[in-house]
């Protein structure tokens, strides 16, 4: 799946409407450029191309402070909405090796109902538990990598992360079950994304005034 649409979705839905500059500034804030592939190049990218494929619309507005062309902003549509959602709910049921795409999907599942997100990551679990016994069948953990030579470290490797990765999800659904997060029906969420002129803590690299459009 695509992380990167995902997140630029995701960011441009919390504000409602927002450029470039402010999607780039949300995600690193929530620290994607460390563990994903947003980086500013393809944050940009994905904008424009969503927006040629109906999932964003693209609202040309006053010229940039900086006197460049008008500055762009991106409001999602309905198309983009399933698409979001779509994407949503694969990152957290889906077992996948990458972290990039379990900790996207963390970083907007309060967008979903507490309910709903319980049973996709239970689904996870579920699927982590398959997945362990389709490696097991060729691999026994207890004795050891040394049964199929060095390689056996990458069977080994791959089966503590299942295992990790499960223990760390049924701890996750106990808190959201104990009722940790506000979700979506539940009042006011918290505030994922950083206001207009809001400094980022977070941020990397220098600024140029084309970062603004």
């Amino acid at each position: 799946m695509s992380v990167i649409r995902l997140l630029v979705l995701g960011a441009v839905r919390q504000h409602g409407r927002a450029h470039g500059y402010q999607v780039r500034n949300d995600l690193e804030y929530w620290g994607a450029h460390e563990w994903s592939n947003a980086k500013p190049g393809s944050i940009y990218h994905a904008l424009k191309q969503m927006a040629k494929q109906g999932l964003l619309h693209a609202h040309e507005i006053a010229p940039s402070t900086a006197g460049g062309p008008p500055r762009t902003e991106y409001e999602i549509t309905e198309k983009g909405t399933e698409e979001f959602f779509g994407l949503l709910r694969a990152s957290l049921t889906a077992y996948d090796q990458k972290p990039d795409v379990l900790s996207a999907g963390l970083g907007l599942m309060v967008d979903l109902e507490r309910d709903e997100v319980l049973a996709l990551l239970e689904e996870r679990v579920r699927a982590i538990r398959e997945w362990r016994k389709s490696v097991t069948d060729y691999y026994t953990p207890e004795e050891g990598p040394e049964q199929l030579g060095h390689i056996g470290e990458i069977m080994n490797l791959w089966v503590h992360s299942a295992d990790t990765g499960a223990e760390w999800t049924r701890a996750l659904i106990e808190r959201i079950r104990g009722g940790a997060y506000t979700f979506a029906g539940e009042g006011e969420p918290f505030v994922g994304v950083l206001g207009e002129g809001e400094e980022n803590p977070f941020a990397v690299g220098e600024r140029h005034p084309g970062d603004l459009d």
